[in-house]
């Protein structure tokens, strides 16, 4: 059964990112984006060691991570500014055509249910073709952008999405990872609004993900 999804209005007058967020929401609407190369060495052991697939274990973590700082939950819901509790991951599956589907699994706060989740969903849904895996379903109103372009390492990635929409989600791409000093490297990307987050928040984010991915097993 899936968690029900909350959301909780902001008290503008209280909020200290109140005349931030106007500046760059409405005044001088801006993005930005950056791409760090996060250490995957003893995450890769440990998924190994388990017989665990990357890419949920990657959603899963990042989903998890995100879901510390309220800043990346900031939506507009009905007109009313607030944040959600939880995020969807909204994912790319790719197919042998060389077309892609967009899946989503709802989290968990477990991440072996999570995992089994996932598997049912490609079960149920990794051979749908066409934009959305799941006919007749829309992506939850709390889903964000998480994917991977698995056959490239990259030193810098970015998404813009060029309508006026209140969208304040982040976007996330890793690529392919490689080895350097005897460490395996992850390119990541982090694409945000700076009317929801500024650079602390995306410090914060990148320095809890490392500090989890070194210590997964503890959520096996």
């Amino acid at each position: 059964m899936n968690t029900p999804i909350l959301f909780t209005p902001l008290d503008l007058e209280t909020w200290p990112r109140r005349e931030i967020f106007y500046y760059f929401s409405k005044m001088a609407p801006t993005g930005y984006s950056l791409t760090v190369q996060l250490d995957i060495t003893r995450l890769r052991r440990t998924l190994k060691s388990a017989g665990v697939k990357f890419y949920p274990a990657y959603l899963w973590l990042v989903t998890r991570t995100l879901h510390q700082q309220t800043e990346f939950k900031l939506a507009e819901k009905e007109g009313q500014l607030g944040y959600y509790h939880t995020l969807t991951p909204l994912y790319a599956i790719f197919h042998d055509d060389h077309t892609f589907s967009l899946q989503w699994t709802f989290y968990q706060e477990r991440f072996l249910d999570f995992y089994q989740a996932y598997l049912e969903d490609q079960r149920l849904y990794g051979k749908n073709h066409g934009i959305l895996a799941r006919p007749g379903q829309v992506p939850p109103e709390n889903a964000y952008t998480v994917s991977c372009v698995p056959w490239i390492s990259f030193q810098h990635f970015a998404v813009h999405i060029y309508q006026n929409q209140p969208y304040y989600f982040p976007s996330i791409e890793a690529g392919k990872f490689y080895e350097q000093d005897r460490k395996i490297l992850l390119p990541l990307s982090i694409t945000c609004h700076h009317a929801a987050t500024d650079g602390y928040h995306v410090h914060r984010f990148l320095e809890t993900l490392q500090q989890e991915a070194d210590t997964f097993e503890q959520y096996l």
